[in-house]
């Protein structure tokens, strides 16, 4: 993953916590969210990951006229031979870029998210699994509101984390000059999707202590029953709260940062350092929070610092390596 790393970052300036987040989403098997203005590397990022791994990649632009066979495919009637062929979508890529996935109208977004959630799409009654693996970025533009479709706050739920990407530093953009005005870098592979599947696979194994879950279990529910967690002024501001998939997501999540570190076994510092980018778009916010300005950040901010985290379960000294330990 160092590798992978060194050589993405070959091309891409900056944008450190984007990348971690990116890398996460592989090894963990989860779907990501990516809000941001344009010109911030998010599909340069993509596609140069997918070189890196020896991977697919397939990049769709939403578009307020997508239909979902253009997602997915269709059937084509071959008139010489008089029978029927099935043309398999840009969904069947190891790495999609759904670009400005607001532009689509709902049934071309349900139609991405249902093969997100399945991983398989039905074509006249035949049946098609996406490759393995199989990741899905998609960006949403936050400056433009004319001619959007928000996704609903129950599919925004399928995306594993949703991540903020902001402007690069001065002295990065001066980089970015120097780089893409000047040679084009050629992009090393240094692995395949076989290693890259034998490692999401080493990261399922990786321990996580009960406490941890539980850690996990709690911020969740204090989004939920905010009075239960001596947060009582956060009821007003939540609609509702964050579901299952939020404390699945912080799980698997900090199992990849583990993994990413060296680590064979999960720690606080992994399950908090996640728990923003897995909330705050599950969050739905009251009138009144948006009234006042609240934003979901602030609102995991508050819960985070009311419920500490638990002792560090493992040292490395003492972990063995097995499940059990």
């Amino acid at each position: 993953m160092e590798r992978l790393l060194y050589e993405v970052k070959r091309v891409v300036v900056g944008q450190d916590r984007f990348l971690e987040r990116v890398l996460v989403a592989l090894l963990a098997q989860g779907h990501l969210l990516v809000e941001g203005v344009p010109g911030l590397a998010k599909t340069l990022t993509v596609k140069t990951l997918a070189r890196a791994v020896r991977g697919s990649f397939k990049r769709i632009q939403f578009t307020p006229d997508l239909v979902p066979s253009d997602l997915i495919g269709t059937r084509i009637y071959n008139q010489k031979t008089g029978e029927f062929s099935t043309a398999l979508g840009p969904v069947f890529a190891n790495l999609v870029l759904a670009d400005e996935i607001n532009r689509a109208p709902a049934k071309v977004q349900s139609a991405l998210l249902e093969v997100m959630q399945e991983r398989q799409v039905t074509i006249a009654g035949e049946t098609h699994r996406v490759p393995d693996p199989f990741v899905v970025m998609a960006t949403q533009n936050p400056i433009e509101t004319e001619g959007t479709y928000p996704l609903p706050e129950a599919q925004v739920d399928r995306f594993m984390m949703k991540v903020l990407v902001d402007y690069p530093s001065e002295e990065e953009e001066f980089v970015i000059a120097q780089r893409v005005t000047g040679p084009a870098v050629e992009i090393d592979a240094v692995a395949d999707t076989f290693a890259l599947a034998a490692l999401q696979r080493e990261c399922r194994e990786v321990y996580v202590d009960p406490s941890l879950i539980q850690y996990a279990v709690k911020l969740v529910a204090a989004t939920r029953t905010p009075a239960r967690y001596e947060l009582p002024d956060l009821a007003r501001l939540l609609t509702y709260g964050a579901s299952p998939r939020a404390t699945i997501g912080m799980i698997e999540g900090a199992r990849a940062l583990a993994l990413l570190a060296g680590r064979r076994y999960a720690l606080p510092e992994d399950v908090a350092g996640m728990v923003a980018d897995v909330m705050r778009h599950r969050l739905v916010l009251s009138y009144e929070a948006l009234a006042e300005g609240v934003s979901a950040d602030a609102i995991v901010q508050r819960v985070m610092k009311r419920i500490a985290p638990p002792d560090k379960p493992l040292a490395a000294g003492r972990f063995d390596g097995s499940a059990g330990a």
